[in-house]
Formats: C-alpha cells, sequence, structure tokens
C-alpha cells in the first residue's frame, strides 16, 4: 500500500475515533441533570411549606418555575441520548431493559428543531411568569422581553421550513 494511502486511513482512522471525546461531556450533561434535580427539589421544599400561606400568582409563578426546571431536564436527556446515539455510538442497554420509544430517532435535524422548540416554551414560561408580576417589570425590560422571545419564536418557525425544504 502506497504511503498515501497509509496516511490518509490513518489520519481517518483518527478523526473517527476523536468523536469518544464527546462521551465525556455526555456524561458531564448527566451530572448537569443532578444538579438541576437538586434545584428542582430545593425549591420544592421551599414552597410545600407556605403553600397554604401563598397568594394565587406567587402559587402560579412557582409552578411555572417547576414546570421550566423540568422542561430544561427533560431537553438535557434528549440532547444527551440522542447527542450520544449520533456522534458517538449507539447504546447497548440489552434487551431485558425498558428502551425509550424515542432513542435511536432523533437525527441531527430533528434533535436542533427539539432544542429550539425547547428554547421556545421555556422563553414562553419565562415571559408568562414577567407577566404575571408585571408591576415589578419596567416598560423597556418588558419590550425587550418580548422581542427576544419572537425572535426566538420566528427563528424556531424559520429553522422548521429550512428543515421541511431539505427533507424534500
Amino acid at each position: 500500500m502506497p504511503l498515501r494511502q497509509q496516511i490518509e486511513r490513518s489520519m481517518e482512522r483518527l478523526m473517527y475515533a476523536s468523536r469518544w471525546i464527546l462521551a465525556p461531556i455526555y456524561v458531564g450533561m448527566s451530572l448537569g441533570l443532578l444538579a438541576l434535580s437538586v434545584k428542582f427539589f430545593q425549591e420544592l421544599f421551599h414552597f410545600l411549606p407556605h403553600i397554604l400561606e401563598i397568594g394565587e400568582i406567587d402559587f402560579i409563578l412557582t409552578l411555572l418555575t417547576l414546570i421550566d426546571l423540568t422542561l430544561v431536564g427533560s431537553l438535557v436527556v434528549v440532547i444527551m441520548f440522542s447527542g450520544y446515539e449520533n456522534f458517538v455510538s449507539r447504546l447497548d442497554i440489552g434487551e431485558t431493559t425498558e428502551k425509550l420509544d424515542w432513542l435511536g430517532t432523533h437525527d441531527y435535524g430533528s434533535m436542533k428543531m427539539k432544542v429550539a422548540s425547547s428554547v421556545v416554551a421555556i422563553s414562553s414560561i419565562h415571559l408568562l411568569k414577567v407577566f404575571m408580576n408585571i408591576n415589578a417589570t419596567d416598560n423597556d425590560k418588558l419590550l425587550w422581553y418580548v422581542v427576544i422571545h419572537l425572535t426566538l419564536v420566528i427563528s424556531t418557525l424559520f429553522m422548521g421550513y429550512l428543515d421541511k425544504l431539505t427533507k424534500h
């Protein structure tokens, strides 16, 4: 085999093997998920003892915070598993282990759309929290919240449209 082909084959193998550099990053995301879980339960334990004392708006704002944390956690799980399967290696979890229905069905494009949609959902929750406590927010800040949210919505719609165009 000529030297050029040997060098090319070695480079290709090295590049292909370098995908494993991502594996510790996905493990790190599971640690981030653990930290998020701690924050969720911290928020819940601060909330529960005062449930009979707080008003309706504070109750809803706290629930929205819990929903927000749950959405972020779900997004981390989707990215962690889908990213690992798409870029590192198939998950070999065995026949007896319960497998998530969506596992192995998300390609890079669908992962991108899931992230964008989740960001819009999280932004919507934050915007709703701002609207529910509107007296505490300056008008110029409120305008920026809405502009940023609309930018995220339009970006997500545009990405979805482009994704649809490229699939045909």
